[in-house]
């Protein structure tokens, strides 16, 4: 089925079978013709109004309807990119334009050739701002398109930390601790025999 708008009135649709053809915009003018003579719809049209004028109102695929953000994101870098070379290509003459410009609040004695160079070195000036302005929004948008694509490439191990130890090291490790263990203290028990000395004194009888 083919679909058609009309730029003065975009509420309206013309449905029409078969795809987009002059033969279908023939029939989709006939449709038209038909409801603004009935009076069903109140459009204006200008002297002139061709089948070639109506838009096409195309129907889009789920996948074009939500396009691939990484696509997205490399469709971003890639006008920066192009924007930046646009940019550092003007960006010496501009600048040396933007230095000449103080002449003109000097008191300083110019030639006609001097002011006539000036005023063509303003068109270079004029696109080199507007490309750098350009570059400048493109270059914000841009981070978020980074962000995704860092995202993207991030490695499935780098979010895994290795924290790999041996069970039975951390049982060592933590059992004490766990159940609040203490070390026992063992005493050493030393006996001293002290020896008895005998008396040397014979008993009188």
């Amino acid at each position: 089925m083919a679909r058609y708008t009309l730029a003065q009135s975009p509420e309206v649709v013309l449905t029409v079978a078969g795809k987009d053809s002059p033969k279908a915009r023939e029939k989709a003018m006939a449709e038209l013709m038909e409801l603004m003579d009935s009076g069903k719809l109140d459009t204006d049209l200008a002297d002139g109004f061709s089948p070639d004028q109506f838009i096409e109102i195309k129907e889009l695929a789920m996948s074009e309807e939500r396009e691939d953000p990484i696509t997205q994101a490399v469709q971003v870098l890639n006008n920066l990119a192009t924007l930046k070379i646009k940019t550092q290509e003007l960006r010496s003459d501009a600048m040396q334009v933007r230095s000449q410009i103080d002449i003109l609040f000097s008191d300083e004695i110019v030639s006609e050739e001097q002011i006539n160079n000036l005023k063509e070195g303003f068109k270079v000036l004029k696109s080199f701002a507007q490309l750098n302005m350009k570059f400048l929004d493109a270059r914000s948008q841009a981070e978020n398109a980074r962000q995704v694509l860092d995202e993207a490439l991030k490695s499935p191990n780098s979010e895994v930390k290795a924290t790999v130890e041996s069970p039975i090291e951390i049982i060592s490790d933590t059992l004490p601790e766990a159940l609040n263990v203490e070390e026992p203290v063992t005493e050493a028990i030393v006996e001293v025999q002290i020896p008895v000395e005998k008396s040397t004194k014979s008993s009188k009888k």
